[in-house]
C-alpha cells in the first residue's frame, strides 16, 4: 500500500468496508468529509463472501407482511416487531436504490430472478449466480472510489473509541433519542450517573494503527461496520478478518450490547481435510439439493417437517445430533449434500462458483455429494441500537452485523443479511448535523515510543500466536452448537486467566497506558503484523467471554443457542439479554 497522509478530522469515520461501511458511507450525505477505514482492503470482507442473495418482497404473489412474518418465526419471537416492519418495508426500495447503483441481479426475461430459502414462505431471494455478495460490494466499491468527499483509509487499523466527557447540554439532546428507541438504549445505572454528575461521555473519534503508528483521529460521528466475530470459533465460514473488532471496541468503550449468545452456525460448510470451511449455499438446499447421510436416507426428516429446508439452527442440530448418534468421530465426522436433484443446467446457471470450488478440492458435484457439517456463520448479537443506528453512546453509530437492530432475533432468517446492511445504510442518509459537534482542536501529546529486544518481541510473538491458536478451539468446544453450564463455567475460568496473560505482555501494557491525543511508534521488525496479532487476540478474547457468560446467563434453548441442559423453549425468556461493563440483565418480555 503506498503511504497516504491521513486528515485528524472528519465528520465522520465509518470503520469497516464490507456492504454496510460502503452503503453507509455511500448514503451519508455528500457534504459530509468521510473517512472509511479497513484493516484490509476494499475488497475483502464476510460480505464479499456471500453467496444466497438478499430477500426482498418485490413479487406480485409477495408482500411485506408475509416477509416480516417469516422473519419473526424464523427468529423464535424474538425479533422486535417495529424494526422488523421497517426492515421488509424497505427492502422493495433498497433493491431498487442496489439496481439504480449497476448491481447485476439475475434474471427472467426482464423481470428480477427469485429463488427460495430456507423457512421462507415465498421465492424472495434476489441473487447474482452464487456470488451476490460479491457483486454488491463491487459495485458499491466502484462507487465509493468515484466521491469526493469519502477517502478510503486501507490497511489501517482501529484499536479504541475515543471518548472524552461532555456537558449536561448534549445530554439531554441524545438521551431523549435513545430513549424513544422501541428498546431502552440508556441503562438505569448510566442514567442515574448522568443525573449525578450532569455530564456523560461522547464517542469523538478512534485511535488508529497505520504504517507503523499509533494516531488519534477525531470526527463528530463514528459508524462501526465492522462485520461479526466467527473467528472466535474454531469452525467458521468467516473470512479472517471477521474478528468481532467492533463489538469488541464498543463494550471497551461503555456502549450497551444485547443478544451475544445468538449465533448462527450454517449447516453446510464444506468439510474436506485441508480445505477452508467454504460456505455451500442455502440456495442449493432451496432448489432442490438433498442432505444424506453414509447410508443416502434424507435424516433431516428425523429433525423436522421441513427436512433439510427447516430454519438453519434446526438442520444445523439435526446434523450434530446425527453425528452424535452414528458417527466413531463426531468432531470431525460430516453428512453429504447431494446437488444431483437439480438439474445440471441449473447447477451450471446458479452455482458456478461453487462447482469451481468444489472442484478444486476433487468433487464432481454433477456425480458425487459435498461432504459438509456446521460451522459458525452470522453473529444475531452486537452493539444495541434504534433504527437511526444510534447506539448508547452519543457521537457512536453502527451498521450491519456488529449492530443488533433487533431484526433478528435470535435466529436470522436466510439472505436477511445483505438487506439489513442496505436498509440500515441508508438510515445514514437522515444522520441530523446537530448531531455532528466536531470537537475542539487540541494539541497532541508528546510522541510515545515502544522498545524492547528482538528476543523478548519474537517470545511475545510466539505468546499471542498460541493464544491465537487455543482460544477458538476451547470456544468451539464449550459454546459452539450445544453448550450447558459446566463447559461454559470451565471455559469462562481459562479466558480470564488469559485475558491476565495477554494484560502482563509489555506491549499491552505500553498500548493500554496511552491516553487520547498521545500518538506512538514502533521500531520494530514485523510491527503490522504482531500490531494486528495483538489488537485481533484482545477482540477475540473480549468476544469469547461474552459469548461464553451471555450463554451461561440465558437458562433456556432458543434460535441459535441450545442449552443440552436448559433444552425447552422458555416464555420467562423472551426477552433480550442486554450487557454493559460486566453487568448482565434481561430486557422486558417482547411480544411478538
Amino acid at each position: 500500500m503506498s503511504q497516504i497522509d491521513i486528515p485528524s478530522q472528519f465528520d465522520v469515520l465509518v470503520v469497516g468496508a464490507g456492504a454496510a461501511g460502503l452503503y453507509t458511507a455511500l448514503c451519508l450525505p455528500e457534504s459530509l468529509r468521510v473517512g472509511l477505514i479497513t484493516k484490509e482492503t476494499v475488497a475483502l470482507s464476510a460480505s464479499d463472501w456471500a453467496q444466497g442473495g438478499i430477500a426482498a418482497a418485490v413479487a406480485p404473489e409477495d408482500s411485506p407482511s408475509l416477509h416480516i412474518e417469516d422473519t419473526i418465526r424464523a427468529g423464535a419471537f424474538l425479533c422486535d416487531r417495529f424494526a422488523v416492519e421497517f426492515l421488509a418495508q424497505q427492502a422493495p426500495s433498497c433493491i431498487q436504490s442496489l439496481v439504480n447503483l449497476g448491481v447485476a441481479f439475475d434474471r427472467h426475461g426482464k423481470a428480477l430472478a427469485l429463488t427460495l430459502e430456507a423457512a421462507h414462505s415465498r421465492n424472495r431471494v434476489l441473487h447474482a449466480a452464487d456470488t451476490t455478495g460479491r457483486e454488491v460490494t463491487t459495485t458499491l466499491t466502484a462507487q465509493v472510489l468515484r466521491r469526493q468527499n469519502i477517502q478510503v483509509i486501507q490497511q489501517a487499523l482501529a484499536l479504541s473509541l475515543w471518548i472524552e466527557p461532555e456537558s449536561s447540554r448534549c445530554l439531554e439532546k441524545f438521551g431523549s433519542a435513545a430513549s424513544a428507541a422501541p428498546h431502552q438504549l440508556l441503562s438505569d445505572a448510566r442514567r442515574q450517573e448522568q443525573e449525578r454528575t450532569g455530564s456523560t461521555f461522547r464517542c469523538q473519534g478512534i485511535s488508529l494503527f497505520y504504517q507503523g503508528k499509533i494516531t488519534w483521529v477525531s470526527a463528530g460521528a463514528v459508524v462501526l461496520a465492522t462485520g461479526g466475530g466467527g473467528q472466535v470459533f474454531a469452525q467458521t465460514t468467516n473470512p479472517a478478518v471477521s474478528t468481532g473488532d467492533g463489538v469488541a471496541i464498543a463494550y471497551r468503550a461503555g456502549a450497551i450490547l444485547r443478544d451475544l449468545e445468538f449465533v448462527q452456525f450454517h449447516p453446510t460448510a464444506l468439510t474436506k481435510p485441508g480445505a477452508d470451511r467454504f460456505l455451500i449455499s442455502e440456495a442449493v438446499r432451496g432448489e432442490g439439493a438433498h442432505l444424506v447421510d453414509n447410508e443416502g436416507r434424507r435424516f433431516a426428516f428425523d429433525y423436522h417437517p421441513a427436512g433439510e429446508l427447516a430454519p438453519r439452527d434446526i438442520v444445523s442440530r439435526a446434523i450434530f445430533s446425527h453425528l452424535q448418534r452414528t458417527a466413531f468421530d463426531p468432531a470431525t465426522a460430516h453428512v453429504w449434500l447431494d446437488m444431483r436433484p437439480i438439474p445440471a443446467d441449473k447447477i451450471r446457471h446458479r452455482f458456478p462458483n461453487i462447482i469451481k470450488v468444489c472442484q478444486h478440492w476433487g468433487i464432481d458435484v454433477f456425480n458425487e455429494p459435498i461432504p459438509v457439517a456446521p460451522a459458525a456463520h452470522y453473529w444475531m448479537g452486537g452493539i444495541a441500537t434504534d433504527l437511526m443506528n444510534r447506539t448508547s453512546l452519543p457521537g457512536l453509530y453502527a451498521v450491519g452485523e456488529t449492530a443488533s437492530t433487533g431484526v433478528h432475533g435470535a435466529n436470522r432468517l436466510a439472505s436477511n443479511s445483505l438487506l439489513e446492511c442496505i436498509v440500515f445504510g441508508a438510515q445514514m442518509a437522515n444522520i441530523e448535523l446537530t448531531d455532528i459537534e466536531l470537537p475542539s482542536e487540541t494539541p497532541l501529546l508528546a510522541l510515545r515510543e515502544f522498545s524492547v529486544d528482538t528476543n523478548e518481541w519474537q517470545t511475545q510473538q510466539v505468546q499471542l500466536e498460541t493464544l491465537r491458536e487455543k482460544l477458538p478451539r476451547l470456544v468451539w468446544q464449550s459454546a459452539g452448537i450445544c453448550r450447558e453450564q459446566s463447559g461454559l463455567e470451565m471455559a469462562i475460568a481459562t479466558i480470564e486467566s488469559w485475558q491476565q496473560d495477554f494484560a502482563a505482555l509489555p506491549l499491552s501494557q505500553f498500548l493500554l497506558s496511552l491516553r487520547p491525543k498521545e500518538p506512538a511508534n514502533f521500531n520494530l521488525p514485523d510491527v503490522e503484523r504482531q500490531l494486528r496479532l495483538w489488537a485481533e487476540t484482545r477482540n477475540l478474547l473480549d468476544v469469547a467471554d461474552l459469548i461464553l457468560k451471555s450463554a451461561a446467563f440465558r437458562t433456556e434453548s432458543r434460535g441459535g443457542h441450545y442449552r443440552l441442559d436448559y433444552p425447552q423453549t422458555d416464555s420467562e425468556w423472551q426477552a433480550h439479554t442486554l450487557v454493559q461493563t460486566n453487568n448482565w440483565w434481561k430486557s422486558p418480555v417482547v411480544n411478538n
